[in-house]
């Protein structure tokens, strides 16, 4: 049985999640592993549905284990989100399965090739030098070499490259399986055929209709959950950053070249987190990382925990074929955790996130959820198998 992993959040899953999933079935006898962000996801922000739910939901839809990538990874760069991801799944999967605008494995590794030469240093740090965003000066940097830098102009794209070049690095022996994924992954339209988890988050914010852009298998399971936003813990994020030390603004992550002193400035200063976020964004600053250090600050992240490799990745549900799968896991050195209690710090750590969670759901939910947690198994499949 090959073994394909899926680095994820599912915030929420919708029917193109569900496309990939079925894709990857109907390539054989496969076993499908997604490793999917808990309760925080990379842009910044709560996840709109609790992980649990979440994880329900992938196996309902034709995955067969789901592990929780850790917080620490979650809230990382894309660079740093993708090498952890490639990391905890490298020792046992086959292949990695992602979406990308350009469906050409062979591009996105040469220009993940292309990324990690040693002459994309020093190139890269002159343009930075000069005040442009990271994204710009990676850009102006390859075609300064004479790499082709269009297909990172496009956000699936910048995370596809950044899977290739977590392959390569690592030296694990994973094969990129790419998907074309169509539609825009900001679109605020709720296009059924190629639905964005933005649109879909916003129309169950706000309300709207939805349930034509999920599996008919989640529809009920989504409507029943309770929803969480960032702007439902504004007072608590608020809280927390006008009550931080100096020293607590220093040790963030994403705080360098005194990015971080910019931020407890303006904490300080303005009455919202819209107010801070647009204060401290600039050309050099993406809007996403000021979102990420501000949650950080929430959770209590340090830039040292961040850059420190997490020691595990919890189960968050399974069926009868996970189940071997987390065998194999396990005989290849990788450390799966199904739900037992860790004499080890990063297990506080989570626990800590995952009670600062409830925090922005609609309705009050006490803390204690981490010591609640449940795994979901699932006996019987419900997707259909070759």
């Amino acid at each position: 049985m090959q073994t394909v992993g899926i680095i994820c959040e599912y915030n929420p899953l919708h029917r193109g999640h569900e496309k990939q999933l079925r894709l990857i079935r109907e390539q054989g006898d496969t076993g499908i592993v997604c490793l999917m962000s808990g309760n925080f996801v990379q842009r910044g922000a709560p996840a709109i549905i609790d992980k649990a739910l979440r994880a329900e939901a992938a196996l309902r839809c034709g995955a067969d284990l789901v592990l929780e990538l850790p917080v620490t990874a979650a809230l990382s760069s894309a660079e740093g989100f993708a090498r952890e991801g490639v990391r905890l799944l490298g020792s046992f999967c086959d292949r990695l399965c992602f979406g990308a605008e350009t469906a050409d494995a062979d591009l996105l590794t040469a220009t993940a090739n292309a990324l990690l030469c040693e002459e994309f240093s020093p190139v890269l740090r002159k343009y930075l030098e000069k005040g442009v965003s990271f994204p710009t000066a990676r850009v102006k940097a390859l075609e300064e070499l004479g790499t082709d830098a269009s297909v990172l102009n496009t956000p699936n794209n910048i995370l596809a490259v950044e899977y290739c070049k977590a392959i390569v690095s690592l030296g694990c022996g994973m094969k990129p399986m790419v998907i074309h994924r169509n539609g825009d992954y900001h679109s605020l339209e709720a296009n059924s055929e190629n639905p964005s988890a933005t649109a879909i988050r916003q129309r169950m914010l706000c309300g709207c209709s939805w349930e034509s852009l999920v599996p008919e298998t989640v529809t009920n399971l989504f409507r029943e959950a309770p929803l969480h936003a960032l702007e439902h813990g504004e007072r608590a994020v608020l809280a927390r950053l006008r009550t931080m030390s100096d020293e607590d603004y220093e040790a963030l992550p994403y705080g360098s070249e005194g990015l971080w002193r910019k931020l407890m400035h303006e904490s300080r200063r303005q009455a919202t987190l819209e107010g801070i976020a647009a204060a401290v964004k600039s050309k050099r600053y993406t809007r996403t990382r000021i979102d990420r250090m501000i949650l950080c600050a929430c959770l209590g992240l340090t830039e040292a925990q961040i850059q420190t490799p997490s020691p595990y990745a919890r189960v968050l549900g399974f069926n009868d074929r996970g189940r071997e799968i987390l065998k194999r896991a396990r005989q290849f050195g990788s450390y799966p955790n199904i739900g037992q209690k860790l004499e080890h710090p990063y297990e506080a750590l989570e626990n800590r996130a995952d009670d600062l969670y409830g925090l922005f759901a609609d309705t009050p939910e006490a803390p204690g959820r981490a010591a609640q947690r449940r795994v979901v198994y699932q006996k019987t499949p419900t997707a259909s198998r070759p």
